[in-house]
């Protein structure tokens, strides 16, 4: 059997792969399997036909993914599940929250929180119960939260 139906088979495995994570990193795996394909089916070497497909798919991926990512997002806008959601939703101290910590409802459920360093407009540094506050952003399991009527502009992100 020639060894470019194997570099085909391998590209195929790969693409059924994409179908399954939609991510856009098997799809260029696939693509440098194509690329040992064609230089298999010109009679190159094995080890050319490994080199082509390493050298294929990393330019797949570093050069045309992010292009391809760029443009997918500005024509389908990319929406935040699990706890990335919960930036700049409203929640409700259910405890005093301090910088320290305290407890919060967040879409019905409760959340342990703590306020972000420069998130009290006062000096005392706490939120009272009963107070509506803002997800600034998700630390772990813990909310950071401020004043809903706080000036800050934007939400931040955690890495």
């Amino acid at each position: 059997m020639d060894s470019w139906l194997w570099w085909v088979g391998a590209a195929l495995v790969l693409a059924a792969v994409e179908m399954l994570s939609l991510d856009l990193v098997f799809i260029m795996l696939a693509g440098g399997a194509l690329g040992g394909a064609v230089t298999a089916a010109a009679g190159g070497p094995v080890w050319l036909q490994f080199v082509v497909a390493c050298v294929t798919a990393l330019l797949l991926l570093f050069v045309l993914r992010p292009w391809l990512l760029q443009h997918l997002r500005q024509r389908v806008p990319l929406v935040e599940t699990n706890a990335a959601a919960h930036v700049g939703r409203p929640a409700v101290a259910i405890t005093e929250v301090t910088e320290a910590g305290g407890r919060v409802k967040l879409m019905g459920e409760v959340w342990s929180a703590r306020l972000v360093d420069d998130g009290v407009p006062d000096s005392t540094g706490r939120v009272p119960e009963g107070a509506e506050l803002r997800v600034v952003r998700i630390d772990g399991a813990t909310a950071v939260v401020e004043p809903a009527g706080s000036t800050r502009s934007q939400p931040e992100h955690s890495a």
